[in-house]
Parts: C-alpha cells; structure tokens; sequence
C-alpha cells in the first residue's frame, strides 16, 4: 500500500514541478546564475539543468551525508564545459553561527527548527515512512550558518535569475540575510509550510511583507500535492 500511495505522489510532483518549470520559462528563458538553497541530493539542479541552459549555479547544502550524495549526483556536470557548478557545504540564515540540524533518517530531509512531535502531521509522516529496518527518526548535526550575502556579495554578480529556497521552515531567515543579493535577482522560488510539525517563529505575512518591502511581488502560488505546503514565486518589481 505505502508503494502505491508513494507511487501516487511522485507521479503528481512530476506535474507540480513542470508547472513550476513552465511558469518560470514564462519569465526567464535562459538561466545565467542560480541560487540554490537547501540543495538535498541534487534534485532541483537535475530539474533546472534539464529545462533550461544554465551558466553557473552555486548550491547549498548543510547536512555533511546529503553533501556527499549532492556531490555524487551532480558528477554528471562535469562533463557539461558549459555549466559552472559551485558546491558549498553552509546553511543560510541571517546572522553567522553555528546551529543543530535535524535531519530524519528514512528521507534526509533537514530542517534547523525544531520538531512538533505530538502534532498529527509528524504522528502521520513517521507512520507512512517508517519501515522494518527503518524508523523515522531525527539526528541531530552541528552545522555552521552564514548569509547568501556574505557567502556571493564578493563574487561581484551583476544579476542572479533565480533563487530557489527550501530550507524546511528556515525560509524567512535565509531571505533576511539575502538583501543585497535580492537587489540583483530577478525571481525568487520558495516553499512554505502550514503544518504544525516544524515549529517556526514567523508566518507566511513577514515573509511576504519582506519580499514587498524589498520590491518584490507575488506572481505565483500552487499547493504541493497531499501535503500543507505550497510553493510561491516572486519576482522582483524592478527591471534588473
């Protein structure tokens, strides 16, 4: 049952994801940088890379065992000459430190805020993914946190075309360290979440009001199919 259910749901991200991918072809047609922050195993990049002709992208992963799987699945870009991929093993936020990271042992999704435990969400997601040899469990690893800011501001960008963000939760703080990058980027990608399983200290209006506060607006909302999340773009009101 549990491989038919997970059978249902990678076949409905395959249609969220392309219409993601074709609202942006809407707006960008080529990709000269992009930003890529909670990198996982490589997956955006392999999406990105696969409907767009990209330049550079610089991904960030935190987790040093997903760090390792990122580098692995993104050996394949080593043989595009074209495609300049910069690996970085930080997490992003708004002030430079060193923090816990909560990565779950069946999926190695992470996430720097801490756990609701007793909400229904997490009583349903451990059930569903928890196996046999397996239970859905989180560790916990030190890990240091810098700003997008400090991390590319050097590099002298002239325009970034899109920032992806999925940080589980740390979104807010990822954009509140990220303004002077914002002032060269065209559109941003990110994900909210209104479950109460991951316990945050902001909600969907301050991300919003930073974005418009940074001359940003809101161009495009979809739901992330059979889970509270969805995903939004905003695109930056000036022309850049």
């Amino acid at each position: 049952m549990k491989k038919i259910t997970l059978a249902v749901l990678l076949f409905f991200d395959f249609f969220h994801k392309k219409k993601i991918i074709n609202f942006i072809k809407k707006k960008i047609k080529n990709i000269e940088i992009l930003i890529d922050v909670g990198a996982h195993h490589g997956e955006s990049v392999k999406l990105f890379v696969n409907n767009f002709s990209i330049k550079n992208i610089y991904s960030f992963e935190p987790s040093f065992d997903n760090f390792q799987t990122l580098i692995k699945n993104t050996k394949f870009l080593q043989k595009k000459k074209n495609i300049k991929l910069e690996l970085l093993n930080y997490a992003l936020g708004s002030l430079k430190k060193k923090l816990y990271l909560n990565v779950t042992s069946v999926t190695s999704s992470s996430t720097i805020n801490s756990i609701n435990e007793s909400s229904s969400y997490y009583k349903k997601k451990t059930k569903f993914l928890s196996n046999k040899n397996k239970k859905f469990l989180f560790k916990k690893e030190i890990i240091e946190v810098i700003t997008l800011d400090s991390a590319l501001l050097y590099k002298k960008l002239d325009l970034i075309d899109l920032i992806k963000i999925d940080t589980e939760g740390f979104e807010y703080e990822v954009l509140k360290g990220s303004k002077e990058i914002l002032k060269k980027t065209k559109l941003v990608l990110f994900e909210h979440h209104y479950d109460n399983m991951i316990l945050k200290n902001y909600n969907f209006r301050h991300i919003n009001d930073f974005l418009v506060l940074n001359n940003f607006k809101k161009v495009f909302k979809a739901k992330m199919p059979f889970r509270k999340t969805f995903e939004y773009i905003y695109e930056n009101r000036k022309k850049i």
